[in-house]
């Protein structure tokens, strides 16, 4: 009876070593962070991990983050500035695709949730060369070798506060892959804009761009994009 009970002991104190090797190791392989030794909501406002080697910024200007919505907002007429937006859901997919950080850019003056408002306010900005003040900066941004870079177009052109956060951020150096919603202009003067603002910037000339309509349904041909550029 003694002999029995001490190899049962012997049996359970095995077993209990081995459960507490298993978690160890579980707990050990869960806690590492990134370059920057800090999680992504401390380095961009939004959730998103690090990407690839610490190095991803998927930064990105999205109506629908940069608008307050009237009470009688029309969902059907105006879909984009109903979150999550165009511009935010592809930035939103090309973060869960590369791992990078999201970086909303944001004006701390709202645009209307109204269209036309929105486009007439768009266009006295353009109109004054005007750049919007941004509610925060990226922090950080050496440890980011690419970036990721969406917008919609507005005027043929970019929102202004693009234009701000590219002349607060130094991208020389840095590799740069634009992707934009845009209606029947297609990219019109963007890229070129983009390239005057960033001219030591890496910016790759394989973009992608789909209609605003289609946004919605662009995850796998986005996600097939950041897939053949090597992410």
């Amino acid at each position: 009876m003694t002999k029995a009970l001490s190899i049962l002991l012997a049996i359970a104190m095995t077993v209990s070593l081995a459960a507490c090797g298993t978690a160890a190791t579980q707990d050990g392989g869960s806690s590492a962070t990134g370059a920057s030794g800090s999680e992504s909501s401390e380095t961009t406002g939004q959730s998103g991990g690090i990407g690839q080697d610490g190095n991803i910024l998927v930064a990105y200007f999205s109506w629908a983050d940069n608008a307050v919505l009237a009470e009688d907002v029309d969902a059907v007429a105006s879909p984009s500035v109903i979150p999550p937006g165009n511009v935010q859901q592809l930035a939103g997919w090309v973060q869960e695709e590369t791992g990078g950080d999201l970086f909303s850019i944001r004006v701390t003056d709202p645009y209307p949730s109204d269209w036309d408002e929105c486009l007439d306010r768009a266009n006295q900005e353009r109109g004054d060369d005007a750049r919007p003040e941004l509610t925060e900066s990226v922090e950080n941004l050496d440890q980011y070798d690419t970036i990721f870079l969406g917008y919609p177009n507005w005027w043929y052109g970019v929102p202004m506060a693009l234009l701000t956060f590219l002349e607060q951020n130094d991208l020389s150096g840095k590799q740069v892959y634009l992707f934009c919603s845009h209606g029947t202009g297609g990219l019109a003067r963007s890229v070129e804009i983009i390239t005057e603002a960033a001219p030591d910037a890496v910016i790759s000339d394989n973009i992608f761009d789909c209609y605003e309509e289609e946004a919605s349904s662009s995850q796998s041909d986005i996600r097939n994009w950041v897939a053949e550029l090597g992410y």
